[in-house]
């Protein structure tokens, strides 16, 4: 079967991560032969999301106001800034509720083979807010990849001289797990960041 709009629909589909054409295919047959008020419903959520859902004039995370409810919050501590590369990464920090201070969203980290640099990753708004005066520690939470320890390498010697303490998250062998199966490059740094 083709069509010109089930063709559409499945290569709109595969623009979603992990989605190869037969799961796009899986998704649109099922969308059209069991649940096309599903079908309805999504196309509406997107769209509604794609118009309401902007940047949070603070921390550049996603919201529908002008600036987001944690930035908004005057129970949190402006003191602390931690700073994640996408709002996944935030809202997975919000999930422990082991952090009370405020976040700044990078949408990205530093990939030169990519063509993305300091300024595509909003470090000049980064800095502008740290300079404010509130920010006493900056917390770098970004992925221990390459692009990650990079990001958090030329944020840290980019804020090295403003005045505030820069700290990254440890790192680590998991809780719960045994060591002959963590991988090398864990428990290596495990053994430098021990405290």
């Amino acid at each position: 079967m083709s069509t010109h709009s089930f063709d559409t629909l499945v290569q709109s589909l595969r623009r979603l991560p992990g989605v190869g054409v037969r799961s796009a295919q899986r998704m649109a047959f099922h969308l059209l032969q069991h649940d096309r008020e599903g079908a309805r419903v999504l196309a509406r959520a997107l769209q509604d999301a794609v118009t309401q859902v902007r940047h949070c004039a603070r921390c550049h995370t996603f919201t529908e106001d002008e600036v987001c409810a944690t930035c908004s919050d005057p129970r949190r501590d402006a003191s602390k800034l931690c700073v994640v590369e996408t709002p996944a990464d935030q809202a997975a920090l919000e999930r422990t509720a082991a952090f009370k201070g405020l976040y700044f969203v990078l949408m990205g980290r530093l990939s030169p083979l990519d063509g993305i640099g300091p300024h595509d990753i909003g470090l000049g708004k980064l800095i502008d807010r740290v300079n404010g005066g509130e920010v006493k520690e900056v917390i770098l939470a970004t992925n221990f990849t390459a692009e990650g320890e990079a990001t958090a390498h030329i944020i840290a010697q980019t804020l090295k001289s403003r005045g505030v303490a820069v700290t990254r998250l440890a790192r680590g062998v998991p809780a719960g797990s045994e060591l002959e199966y963590v991988d090398l490059g864990t428990i290596a740094h495990a053994l430098v960041d021990r405290r």
